[in-house]
């Protein structure tokens, strides 16, 4: 199977008033082209940490990060910024955090396609489970409705894959059960999927479960 990721001896260090904190260390990790994959331990285990690393969202302080056989380590801001936008799509815990609030649900839909250059699919809410919706403003949405239409926006990027932080962790467990459906027919339409979670329910989904502790992968 292909590797979309390849991670190499990557640290990830803070510098804090306390001194310099170790959120990762030595982390060696394969991420298939293909399914969920998914990265669990504790808070402060360094999940959340490693995630950022794999969006180039932080850059690490030691060893490699190959996306798609280019090693990005060395790319320069406007060039990781320009991955971030044609090739990766993150979703985070806080399900407004991932939405537009002034546009309307179509109008999101819109606005994540436009951004990557793509045509806009409305037929997507049907599949999302929240057909009819496309005029309601955001704030009319549930959590976890508006949790599936974020995941909804990052599909709509035709990324190369979808990095989502704790997608589960601020919801109750009926639309918990409705997303992680929606994250398993991502990897149904090819996307691959990487989650930093501490949710067994998705766990169980895993195609891959990589476990951490303390900064450094345990199994």
């Amino acid at each position: 199977m292909a590797e979309l990721y390849e991670v190499r001896g990557v640290g990830v260090d803070y510098r804090t008033p306390a001194g310099v904190v170790s959120a990762v260390r030595g982390v060696d990790l394969d991420v298939p082209a293909s399914g969920i994959t998914v990265l669990a331990g504790p808070s402060g285990s360094g999940k959340s940490t490693l995630l950022r690393v794999l969006g180039l969202i932080d850059r690490p302080t030691a060893g490699t990060v190959v996306l798609d056989g280019a090693d990005v380590g060395g790319l320069s801001h406007k060039r990781r910024r320009a991955l971030r936008r044609d090739r990766i799509a993150m979703v985070f815990q806080a399900p407004p955090d991932n939405l537009i609030g002034h546009l309307s649900v179509g109008g999101n839909l819109r606005a994540a396609a436009e951004s990557a250059g793509r045509e806009t699919d409305l037929g997507v809410l049907e599949w999302l489970g929240i057909p009819g919706t496309r005029s309601w403003r955001v704030e009319a949405l549930s959590g976890g409705q508006q949790q599936r239409l974020a995941f909804g926006c990052a599909l709509a990027r035709s990324p190369s894959v979808v990095l989502a932080d704790e997608p589960t962790s601020q919801l109750d467990s009926a639309s918990a059960l409705l997303v992680l459906d929606v994250l398993t027919g991502l990897t149904e339409r090819g996307v691959p999927v990487v989650a930093a979670s501490h949710d067994s329910e998705l766990v169980d989904r895993a195609d891959r479960v990589v476990r951490l502790r303390e900064g450094e992968v345990v199994g």
